[in-house]
């Protein structure tokens, strides 16, 4: 081979080289990031819950805040201990589901603290403190005292304690629609009801929201997107007729006029989902580490995330037979003060008696 052959070889391939690497250098800068982590807790609503077919902790409203934030973090990995049933009590104490932490807030720090990344942190906790406190014919109007309380005392500490994990990542708190506006469709005393009722839900989502200010999370407002108060909008929804909308949106968005079942249907879980990325702040330049730690969290479930922790509901909570996660003689009230609604009779009952009269010539 001449001299001329041999460098002008020697040119090309360097050339080639060059380009490869310029290439492979391309390529590697548009590859996906990946390694990111978001963490669902809560109860049923967090879950995925649906009547006759459980727990779906890859779908309902988490499912879809996934896929949202797959779309500029396509490596994102979802992790959900959230634990149908739950109380705020039993997620800082235990006793619902199974952690090896031994509670699900404790559960979270460790999955926290033992992953580098965390993207986002998901929560809606409370509605279950005051379930227990009424049935079909009684109302424990000192239980939903106690019941608000313990959301007032509990929430700050759970936030408290993520918070402290992450401080700096992206924390949303959900706060609750009302099923209860469904007792609208009973009549009379129904409606007087179902209008005492959203005086309560106020007092709840107040205390998640004063917590989540504590911390600075934003509040994913569930409540507005139900028009929960909207009493005086109409809209005529088969087979029941003209419903005020906030009635309408529970008739339609849940199982609470067709089932007496307080979750969310497919078209509620998106109208959930849209609240909370409403609520998300924008992603930092870039996935917030948490603290550091070896450990993580894993809880026993049939319907496993694509993480290694998981976790199991098994509900034993007593109350109304409005079907919640337990079916009619037992179970969570995950969506929103079933219980608490009709707590709220008794209270507007103290005012004057007339309308606890009513419901008990209802029931």
């Amino acid at each position: 081979m001449s001299r001329a052959l041999r460098v002008a070889s020697a040119l090309a391939l360097a050339a080639a080289s060059a380009g490869g690497a310029a290439a492979f250098a391309q390529a590697a800068a548009a590859a996906p990031s990946t390694g990111g982590y978001y963490l669902a807790l809560g109860d049923s609503l967090a879950a995925g819950y649906q009547p006759g077919q459980g727990d779906d902790k890859t779908g309902g409203y988490v499912g879809d805040v996934l896929a949202h934030l797959q779309q500029t973090e396509p490596g994102l990995q979802l992790q959900n201990l959230a634990c149908s049933g739950e109380t705020t009590t039993t997620m800082l104490a235990g006793g619902k589901c199974s952690y090896p932490q031994g509670n699900q807030v404790d559960a979270a720090v460790a999955y926290l603290k033992a992953h580098p990344k965390v993207s986002l942190v998901t929560i809606d906790i409370g509605a279950n403190n005051v379930q227990k406190c009424a049935t079909t014919s009684n109302v424990d109007l000192p239980c939903v005292i106690k019941g608000l309380g313990e959301v007032s005392a509990d929430m700050p500490k759970i936030l408290g304690k993520l918070r402290a994990a992450v401080p700096n990542a992206r924390i949303v708190v959900a706060n609750y629609y009302n099923p209860f506006l469904a007792a609208w469709l009973t009549g009379t005393s129904g409606q007087a009801l179902a209008k005492a009722s959203v005086q309560l839900q106020g007092q709840l989502n107040g205390a998640i929201e004063g917590a989540a200010k504590g911390i600075n999370a934003p509040v994913a407002d569930v409540a507005t997107a139900f028009s929960s108060t909207d009493f005086t909008t109409t809209k005529t929804v088969a087979p029941y007729g003209a419903l005020p909308l906030n009635v309408a949106r529970i008739c339609e968005w849940t199982w609470m006029c067709a089932q007496k079942d307080i979750h969310a249907n497919d078209l509620g879980y998106p109208v959930v989902a849209k609240a909370v990325i409403a609520a998300i702040p924008a992603a930092p330049s870039s996935p917030t580490p948490s603290s550091s730690g070896t450990s993580s969290s894993t809880a026993t479930s049939t319907s496993s995330t694509t993480n290694t922790a998981t976790s199991t509901a098994t509900s034993t909570t007593t109350g109304p037979p409005i079907i919640t996660d337990g079916g009619e003689t037992g179970g969570s009230n995950d969506g929103l003060l079933v219980g608490a609604g009709v707590a709220a009779a008794g209270a507007a009952a103290l005012a004057g008696g007339a309308l606890v009269r009513t419901r008990r010539r209802r029931d």
